[in-house]
């Protein structure tokens, strides 16, 4: 079967593509329906929705595979799995961002499941834990979030901040909320050799390994049967009916976000030229993004705040894994709006520019740019400026503050 032909049998499922080079996989990615997905780096605007990265590596592509999933939820995984697997050329993951995600299970006598930054794990004696497993990177913090959320549900797990029995023994406290809601063990009922099997189905998951997982659950329900632990073989059951009938609305609805309309914002803080530094803001979809803003230490001396615009933009810009926006906002007037139309053609982007004009207290007066793009966004234009001032003041008052320290 040829590319355009399995073009045409792509499903419209949740699912792990793969794009390959004689049969090498240069890239791979998840998606909510694969047809929509794959069909879309076929589009007239993929240098505007990928970047030229993968631009020209789509001029390499000659086969593509996919893999069905049942849920988004699983495709995440499958994703992480796969690409730590083949460690495509295409994926920078891991490679130069440090704020990825990893889940690891702790080695613990009551293990816990946690999320821990790329960066933090690179210095792992600092944690304060072992790590008996580690499964990752997830780029997509609020993806990943959401994905344990619905783990959770289905197996109740120690978190981070969630006691032991040892601790709760020596506190003399309640076990806390995450008891009472059902998402942690109750030490004081649930045994030790119970709640392992529950970190092995944990594990197991986060492997991709659900259909032998779901065997296994079968198996062990069959069991607690026969020797009349009924309580247990109907919470086996109950598991079994929410592995196979995972429900991630709430991760099709921060998929789809992450899919929409993407507004940067910029914008510059010092005070007499000291302390100067930058940020980046989010909105997606009409949402604030906070898992995705950006900090910047302005670098290089001299050049103004124009100066720092363009360092902070050629900082950006080379992290060509970021999604890319489809408008760039800068706080200032045309000398702002030129540098910043500047960077993206050397970095070969066409994404509109808009920058927002002031007046002496600070207030939005106009705006510089497409007025057809002004008038569609102009709501999400002044939340992205609005949060890119606040969020930049309040990184130059913490390094203010270091440093006074």
């Amino acid at each position: 079967m040829n590319l355009s032909q399995k073009l045409k049998k792509m499903p419209d499922s949740p699912g792990v593509y793969l794009f390959k080079k004689n049969k090498s996989v240069l890239y791979i990615g998840k998606a909510t329906s694969l047809h929509d997905r794959i069909k879309s780096y076929f589009g007239d605007d993929l240098v505007l929705r990928r970047g030229p990265k993968i631009t020209k590596m789509m001029e390499l592509v000659d086969d593509i595979d996919w893999k069905e999933t049942d849920s988004v939820l699983e495709a995440l995984i499958l994703e992480a799995n796969l690409i730590k697997k083949h460690n495509p050329s295409a994926n920078t993951i891991g490679k130069d961002n440090k704020s990825y995600n990893h889940v690891v299970i702790t080695n613990e006598e009551y293990p816990r499941i946690i999320l821990v930054r790329e960066h933090d794990l690179q210095h792992k004696e600092n944690l304060g834990f072992d790590i008996k497993y580690q499964f990752g990177p997830f780029p997509y913090a609020l993806q990943l979030k959401e994905a344990l959320k619905i783990v959770r549900k289905i197996f109740p797990f120690r978190g981070e901040k969630d006691l032991g029995p040892r601790d709760l023994n020596k506190k003399k406290i309640k076990s806390g909320l995450n008891v009472e809601l059902g998402l942690s063990p109750d030490f004081s009922v649930v045994l030790k050799s119970d709640y392992n099997k529950t970190v092995r189905s944990i594990k197991m998951f986060f492997e991709g390994k659900k259909e032998s997982l779901l065997k296994k659950l079968e198996k062990d329900m069959k069991d607690f049967v026969k020797k009349q632990e009924f309580e247990k073989a109907d919470k086996t059951k109950r598991q079994i009916f929410a592995l196979s009938h995972i429900q991630d609305i709430a991760l099709l609805k921060e998929q789809n976000i992450s899919e929409g309309n993407r507004i940067e914002a910029y914008d510059i803080a010092h005070m007499s030229e000291k302390n100067r530094v930058g940020v980046m803001t989010v909105i997606e979809g009409g949402m604030i993004k906070t898992s995705e803003y950006k900090k910047f230490n302005i670098r290089s001396v001299g050049g103004g705040d124009t100066g720092a615009l363009k360092e902070i933009l050629e900082r950006r810009f080379a992290h060509d894994e970021w999604r890319m926006p489809k408008i760039i906002i800068v706080d200032g007037g045309k000398a702002q709006k030129n540098i910043a139309e500047k960077v993206l053609s050397d970095f070969g982007y066409k994404i509109s520019v808009v920058a927002v004009t002031k007046d002496e207290h600070h207030r939005a007066r106009g705006f510089l740019g497409n007025s057809e793009i002004i008038s569609k966004n102009e709501r999400d234009i002044l939340l992205a400026n609005s949060e890119a001032h606040r969020f930049a003041i309040k990184f130059h008052k913490q390094k203010r503050r270091k440093e006074f320290i």
